[in-house]
């Protein structure tokens, strides 16, 4: 136990070295560190110097706001389109073919069967697409998401109720609530404020974010990815597409849907290996992987479309079948657009359009005296943990003391490499992960104190006291891990930004108050060789 080589010396320095270094930017404004920069010399390697700082949460800082609405008409055209393909899909293993097509309408699309036997047949069908609608949180259903309607002249109609919409648009604001939070906040650490404002539109606060217009472009586009054939003809039922890839010209393209980003498991920003441009590489899961494998088994030799919200981005040919679930996609991207369109695209469609309305900077939630209280309760806990600790247990505190100081310090480098937001509660989570750590300072000198009282040596003291304490401080340290865990997947935004700091408290525990203090009281014996315990 007493007994430490350089090896492992210099490691735990090395660690705990490191782990500060990362501390420190966050100390400094970002003015200060981009001058500290281009002041280095140009020969000297810039990724050596820690840049990543912590961000200050909205209610200490303040951030961007803005207010996003859902598109009503993008809606309903969405809606539709839907609607008729699945009414296209109905009538086909029915073995019906429309007359003159399947044609949009407003809300709705309508088509002609003449003949009374196959409207006969058709109708109970297409009634099937109309669905109950149900409110689960009251157990109550009323109304139907489609009114369809037989005329006397072959026509049958299908149109969006208003209760349909009413119902879908509260179900595509809570869809759009999860995907603008995997947009901005894909690493779980920066703490947006993402609320419901009333029947279709959400309000979106992030903290540090000086300038509004960045935070619309990464929720302006839907992200609506969708892989179809280039038609042979501009007629029959095609969209006319721009396509981005030759010059911006429209070009047919079958609006039979092969695969769509819904089915993606991954997508990753890469570079081509023959042209070294940038690109998206994608993965589907197992059902998109079989669409778009028997979409290209079927179609080789024919153009595929990569459409994104509505625009051809790129249209390769179908030289083999592709049936390994992954591609790619390609279409004059820089660096930064491929890494957007990566994270859109892992993040998921929205299911319509968001128009902005309202944007603006919004200050710090709360006042000056409110923060310097909650900076002025972290010295004062801290400076009085300190104080109790060297009072209670001498020498062996001054060494829990340092490695307390060492403890907040990797906790501020760990949440400076994540770039993660400090809120008050952030702060609160600290001040815990103090106690913790000199709590299990506590529980290891106690254990040496009883083992001396046991007639022990102080080396064989030292020794079953720290062994035996150990497996208390992992136990305790767990329970506290599991109910921090829960904290970070159920909760969201501060409660979220609390446990992570709980979390990384409890990591660096294992590393300041067993290693560090045990290599300093190891240190400390074999300079001193005392006979009998300082406390």
């Amino acid at each position: 136990m007493l007994r430490f080589s350089r090896t492992k010396i210099v490691a735990t320095l090395a660690v705990i070295l490191i782990g500060l270094s990362l501390a420190v930017p966050s100390f400094f404004s970002a003015e200060q560190r981009k001058g500290f920069m281009a002041s280095l010399p140009g020969w000297f390697p810039s990724w050596i110097v820690p840049q990543r700082a912590i961000v200050l949460g909205l209610d200490l800082q303040g951030g961007s706001q803005i207010l996003l609405e859902i598109d009503r008409n993008d809606l309903i055209r969405s809606q539709t389109t839907g609607l008729r393909d699945d009414v296209r899909r109905t009538l086909r293993e029915a073995g019906i073919t429309p007359e003159g097509g399947i044609q949009l309408i407003p809300r709705g699309v309508q088509i002609r069967i003449s003949d009374p036997a196959n409207r006969a047949k058709a109708l109970p069908k297409l009634r099937e697409l109309s669905q109950p609608i149900s409110n689960a949180m009251v157990a109550q259903a009323g109304g139907q998401t489609l009114d369809v309607t037989d005329r006397p002249d072959g026509t049958i109609q299908l149109l969006l109720t208003d209760a349909g919409l009413t119902d879908r648009t509260r179900r595509a604001v809570t869809q759009a609530i999860e995907v603008i939070r995997r947009r901005i906040d894909f690493g779980g650490t920066k703490e947006p404020s993402i609320q419901q404002q009333g029947a279709d539109r959400v309000l979106v606060q992030v903290p540090g974010l000086q300038d509004p217009q960045q935070l619309e472009d990464q929720l302006g586009k839907t992200a609506k990815l969708e892989f179809r054939m280039l038609a042979d003809s501009p007629s029959g039922d095609v969209d006319m597409l721009t396509n981005k890839d030759e010059g911006g010209g429209k070009v047919p393209v079958e609006r039979r849907v092969m695969a769509d980003g819904g089915d993606l498991t991954d997508a990753q920003p890469a570079f081509d290996q023959q042209s070294h441009e940038p690109m998206v590489s994608f993965k589907f899961n197992l059902k998109g992987a079989q669409r778009f494998g028997q979409a290209t088994s079927e179609n080789v030799g024919r153009r595929m479309a990569i459409v994104l919200d509505n625009e051809v981005v790129s249209a390769p040919r179908i030289n083999t079948p592709i049936t390994g679930g992954s591609g790619q996609i390609t279409g004059n991207f820089t660096v930064k657009q491929a890494n957007d369109l990566s994270i859109l695209l892992r993040a998921g469609a929205l299911p319509a359009k968001l128009t902005v309305v309202e944007r603006r900077v919004v200050g710090p939630g709360l006042g000056n005296d409110s923060i310097e209280a909650g900076k002025k309760a972290t010295m004062v806990a801290g400076i009085l943990v300190i104080v109790f600790m060297f009072a209670t247990y001498g020498v062996f505190g001054f060494f829990a003391n340092i490695a307390l100081l060492v403890h907040v310090g990797l906790i501020l480098g760990l949440m400076s490499v994540l770039e993660a937001t400090m809120t008050l509660p952030g702060i609160a989570g600290i001040v815990l992960t103090i106690g913790t750590a000199v709590d299990s300072n506590v529980l290891i000198y106690e254990r040496v104190r009883e083992e001396v009282r046991a007639g022990r040596s102080i080396v064989s003291a030292l020794q079953a006291g720290f062994d035996k304490a150990f497996a208390t401080i992992i136990d305790s340290n767990s329970t506290m891990a599991i109910a921090a865990l829960i904290l970070f997947f159920l909760g969201s935004g501060p409660v979220k930004g609390f446990a992570v700091v709980f979390i990384l408290g409890i990591l660096t525990t294992v590393i300041t108050a067993v290693t560090l203090t045990r290599m300093m009281i190891a240190l400390w014996y074999n300079y001193a060789r005392p006979k009998a315990l300082p406390f």
